[in-house]
């Protein structure tokens, strides 16, 4: 929308910001009774297949982590992976997989868990871990904070340091904050039902 004298800054950023979020949100697939009945399921590989959706999903991260005191990257498996690759990339930071039990072969550190519909356990390689470096843990949606919360401990084995959480969607009403406290968490775009 161009200036026209008429318009205040503040409304022409709102108004640019409106139209980001009806993008992400345009993207997002909703499907109901998934992975069993009652629940909705956010699926955000529609951001994958609209580029200017997955572009502006980067940007934003970039946006928001430009000048932090980050050392590395920590993506969760496996739609947090494809978030934490590219931020990861143009931010010039390593990349810390974060794997399902069984899928790493060398030493590792394991931390079990509750979700959302049962329980779970991930692992990360000892040796991508460095004591005293700061992580960002990154994922596709936080619902309850189990998963990143378990990340956090693995992360906190290796005696790295964890400065926050980021996701593109958030559920507040499973209330992640309050789970993921004192640190914290930014997210593109949040729904009240899960």
């Amino acid at each position: 929308m161009p200036y026209n004298g008429l318009t205040s800054f503040s409304t022409l950023i709102t108004i640019e910001f409106m139209a980001s979020v009806s993008l992400i949100d345009n993207a997002i697939r909703r499907i109901p009774d998934f992975p069993k009945p009652g629940v909705l399921f956010y699926d955000i590989t529609g951001i994958f297949v609209q580029p200017a959706a997955f572009t502006y999903c980067i940007d934003r991260m970039i946006a928001l982590y430009r000048g932090s005191a980050i050392d590395a990257v920590a993506g969760v498996e496996s739609r947090g992976f494809l978030f934490a690759a590219p931020f990861a990339e143009r931010m010039r930071l390593p990349l810390v997989l974060i794997r399902k039990k069984g899928k790493l072969p060398g030493a590792k550190y394991t931390c079990s868990y509750s979700l959302e519909y049962g329980t779970a356990s991930i692992e990360a390689h000892q040796l991508d871990i460095e004591a005293g470096k700061k992580y960002l843990i990154v994922d596709d949606l936080i619902a309850t904070g189990g998963t990143l919360n378990a990340a956090r401990n693995l992360i906190e084995q290796g005696n790295g340091i964890v400065t926050g959480y980021f996701g593109v969607i958030g559920l507040p009403n499973l209330q992640y904050e309050t789970a993921l406290a004192p640190y914290p968490v930014q997210t593109l775009i949040t729904y009240a039902g899960a």
